[in-house]
């Protein structure tokens, strides 16, 4: 009963664009049920997960069940038009479960095993656990699966943010059973880890353990299939509690992906084509240089995700979260911009966590839609704003984002880059690809994230941070994208191993070598606040290469320091396109120098704007809609014809944006993304 072509609009029940929440009505007396209800209403507010975290709420003790509180909520909700998506319940294990099988609980790679009391406290391979939490699924599943409130299954929660990775024994027989599925042979796994190093050698599959804590490093495709392994396992376990509620329902089947800076240890390019549609949670990283540039990237990864088609953000947060070292509040305007950023970047649907804020709890002082000093408060105004601008913008609902770029991304990649006994551990793979996409963010240039081996002939420009880790057809895809007149960059410390982890000999960088038509001989990394003069103005710091040209030219060349004179940035004719090589980590202006003469060079639209003014265009067939966002103080003005929505306005030749402001304009029968749009012209111009 899977069902095929879901939108994220059909969530809300009228095709509209969805406004959702978590609903955690098990905190709450049924009293407040009402007033919530009430609310959700006057906000707006047309989907509501509930059921996250109810297994406790639902089975009291094993085999005891009762629904009544939850047939009370859903019940409700559906009584005022309110649809459900409707958690499974198997997210957290309750008390009972791991008193009685203690065996669940997951264990570090230092043999700790972790103890009950916050959430995700089970092992992805424990059959105990599964025999439980799928007993569950089938419980809630019959009862719920044709109830008239629900319209999405959620699976679990956030799966894997806290026990994606656990090393117990039952996780090392799991492991095992993988690695022999995959290789076939020792001997086969023997080759493809290099055992002969270090006398690592098995004779038999029981010798084979998790790569747990060592008294040096570990095998680094140990540790590189340990996380292929780990995500398959947690990629399984989903599989198995959909396969219920595609039994029993017709309702789509989903679960909350983490497409965030901080979470990467599922690849989601294999867990994608499961899901009937994608979801994803993203909070604000204060821990970041640039938060706001790592959620456009979240944003379109996720996007990437979709194949391009509409997503569903299950949530994000109105202010300040709990979990970061300084949970700082949003500011007035900030959660206005922070959602029409997804929302213009492929969201057809806003969720926050969560709807009330709990006042106990470890996420007690996490903010909700409906805050702790209630509806006299800033929050609860924006909540309503947001409500009242997305009923304005309903008509965006299945529109797409337009784009001429592509980024490859690969948690494979990311997985191996970051490990050990790499020739610098200040390099790592995510600083790589924030700092190329914010250069083209910066530049004004939309970008599709994709797998590495996609088809990019549809792309005018391919970018590639960091792909330490590639496949031969995977690297033969990029080459022959660039023969046929494609233009691509790539950045240092890529196609440097195959997906074994064994080094590609030759010299560096590996697989791309005669695409960029170069040659590097060794690694040169700079001490954390080195830096170095280029001769074109650029600095550069953490990396150096001793590089050399073979068909390549020089674009920029160190002008300091002992490799004085040599190659920094290269740019390769291949083919009918043009490969660009940077081989050091530039500093931002230098990146941004690089990308908007390649994205000029390949003839892609340029959604040209003020310094702060964030443009982003979607569009269907008769109509286009240009995103203007202002992360500014200052009021901006850009060159645009059509009609706004938020204001109602007609724009005949410029629309104002003011300060910390978004409007959206539609453009009628776009040609291409800068259709109504006149790209390169600054606000001195357009008055």
């Amino acid at each position: 009963m899977n069902p095929t072509n879901t939108s994220v609009a059909e969530l809300s029940g009228n095709g509209q664009l969805v406004y959702g929440c978590d609903y955690n009505p098990e905190q709450w007396d049924p009293a407040v049920w009402q007033e919530d209800v009430r609310l959700m209403k006057e906000a707006g507010v047309n989907l509501v997960a509930v059921n996250i975290f109810g297994w406790a709420e639902l089975e009291s003790s094993p085999g005891t069940y009762s629904f009544d509180r939850l047939d009370q909520v859903l019940d409700l909700l559906h009584a005022h038009g309110i649809g459900v998506n409707l958690g499974t319940g198997t997210s957290s294990t309750p008390a009972w479960l791991t008193t009685l099988h203690p065996e669940i609980l997951p264990e570090s790679a230092a043999g700790v095993r972790a103890w009950p009391g916050g959430r995700q406290a089970w092992c992805p391979s424990s059959p105990r656990y599964r025999e439980h939490a799928l007993r569950l699924v089938g419980e809630v599943v019959r009862r719920y699966g044709s109830h008239p409130a629900v319209r999405l299954w959620h699976v679990s929660n956030e799966l894997g943010c806290h026990n994606a990775l656990c090393y117990c024994d039952v996780s090392a027989a799991a492991f095992r059973d993988w690695l022999a599925a995959r290789y076939g042979t020792l001997d086969a796994l023997n080759s493809a880890w290099g055992t002969a190093f270090w006398s690592q050698r098995y004779s038999a599959w029981d010798q084979i353990l998790p790569p747990r804590t060592t008294v040096s490093t570990n095998n680094p495709t140990q540790v590189l299939d340990f996380h292929r392994f780990s995500s398959d396992e947690l990629l399984g376990y989903y599989r198995s509690e959909a396969e219920i509620l595609r039994e029993h329902s017709t309702v789509p089947v989903t679960t909350n992906f983490m497409v965030t800076a901080h979470i990467r240890n599922l690849d989601y390019w294999s867990w994608a084509p499961h899901m009937d549609v994608i979801a994803n949670d993203h909070y604000l990283d204060h821990r970041l240089d640039s938060p706001i540039v790592e959620l456009a990237f979240a944003a379109d990864a996720t996007r990437g995700l979709a194949q391009g088609q509409p997503w569903l953000l299950m949530e994000h947060s109105t202010s300040a979260v709990n979990w970061q070292p300084r949970n700082i509040a949003k500011v007035p305007g900030e959660m206005l911009r922070n959602s029409l950023a997804h929302l213009a970047r492929g969201a057809d649907g806003l969720c926050f966590f969560q709807w009330r804020a709990s006042v106990q709890g470890s996420e007690k002082f996490h903010s909700a839609m409906l805050p702790h000093t209630g509806t006299d408060s800033r929050i609860w105004r924006e909540v309503l704003e947001l409500g009242s601008i997305l009923a304005k913008l309903k008509e965006v609902a299945g529109t797409k984002v337009q784009s001429e770029a592509a980024l490859i991304f690969s948690w494979e990649a990311w997985w191996a880059y970051d490990q050990e006994s790499h020739p610098s551990s200040d390099v790592r793979y995510l600083d790589q690809v924030h700092a190329l996409y914010k250069a083209l963010w910066e530049t004004g240039v939309t970008v599709d994230i994709v797998a590495p081996g996609a088809d990019l002939s549809g792309y005018k420009l391919a970018v590639v941070p960091g792909l330490y880790l590639v496949r031969e057809d995977e690297a033969s895809a990029l080459e022959m994208y660039v023969r046929s007149g494609g233009h691509a960059v790539v950045t240092y410390f890529s196609g440097i191993v195959d997906e074994n982890e064994k080094v590609l000999t030759g010299g560096y960088p590996g697989a791309f070598r005669n695409l960029l038509g170069i040659r590097s001989e060794e690694f040169y990394p700079l001490t954390p606040g080195q830096t170095l003069a280029l001769d074109n103005g650029s600095t550069a710091s953490l990396w150096t290469e001793a590089t050399r040209l073979e068909g390549a030219e020089a674009r920029a060349s160190f002008s300091e320091g002992h490799r004085a004179g040599t190659p920094a940035v290269t740019r390769n004719r291949y083919g009918a396109g043009t490969a660009w090589y940077i081989g050091t980590a530039l500093d931002p202006a230098g990146i941004r120098e690089v990308v908007a003469e390649a994205a000029g060079e390949s003839g892609i639209s340029v959604l040209d704007s003020p310094q702060g003014l964030e443009v982003v265009v979607r569009s269907s067939t008769d109509d286009g809609y240009v995103f203007l966002i202002n992360h500014s103080d200052e009021e901006h003005k850009y060159a645009v014809h059509g009609h706004e929505l938020i204001t109602g306005e007609d724009v005949s030749h410029v629309v104002a944006i003011p300060a910390g402001a978004v409007r959206v304009v539609r453009t009628a029968n776009p040609e291409s993304p800068t259709h109504g749009l006149r790209t390169g012209q600054k606000d001195d111009e357009s008055d």
